[in-house]
């Protein structure tokens, strides 16, 4: 099954277009397997003006205090989040893949395009009452969003919004993840 893709930008910054970036993303089709389109986003990395530019986009949306730390999803979710949390001064939480964390974790089982995967948090990363920010680069189905969600609330923590830089709206990630959802670019494939 091939897919062909539609790509729409979304204006999603309060305060910036974010069209620009799309000139940074590459889509490779038939790659991790058959049949899906994957976006990578290795040029945005690689200019460190357009990557500061993302961070900032990010930074004006969350910049009103409301947020108490912010949460990165193993491994891509690790990239903007500790740079955001670092332009924001606030701390940055990992949630990883099983076998990563030492001392007391939680885990969640969930299901992903390709699979099954877990994800781990340390039980004391996150204060009770705090308003976390989730974040990763790319929204899908919305499994692994939706397990670092459940895990952040079972610890204790709440969960302001789940953010990335893309999108996939056709697949309703958004739907599954049961909280606010906030992305840069979305690319609609048919």
């Amino acid at each position: 099954m091939k897919l062909f893709c539609l790509t729409l930008i979304c204006v999603s910054s309060l305060f910036s277009n974010t069209s620009w970036i799309r000139s940074h993303i590459d889509a490779y089709s038939d790659f991790p397997k058959q049949g899906v389109e994957f976006q990578c986003y290795a040029k945005l990395l690689g200019d460190p003006k357009a990557f500061k530019k993302v961070i900032k986009t990010f930074a004006e949306r969350y910049q009103d205090g409301q947020i108490d730390a912010i949460a990165g999803l193993d491994a891509r979710g690790f990239t903007f989040g500790a740079a955001l949390a670092y332009e924001l001064e606030l701390p940055f939480i990992m949630v990883r893949k099983p076998g990563k964390l030492p001392g007391d974790v939680e885990k969640k089982a969930y299901s992903l395009e390709y699979g099954q995967n877990v994800l781990e948090i340390q039980k004391n990363s996150i204060k009770q009452g705090q308003n976390v920010l989730v974040i990763d680069d790319l929204i899908a189905t919305g499994g692994t969003a939706k397990a670092a969600c459940d895990l952040i609330e079972k610890i204790g923590g709440n969960v302001y919004e789940v953010c990335a830089l893309i999108e996939l709206p056709f697949l309703k990630g958004r739907d599954h993840i049961g909280c606010p959802v906030y992305s840069l670019v979305s690319v609609d494939c048919k």
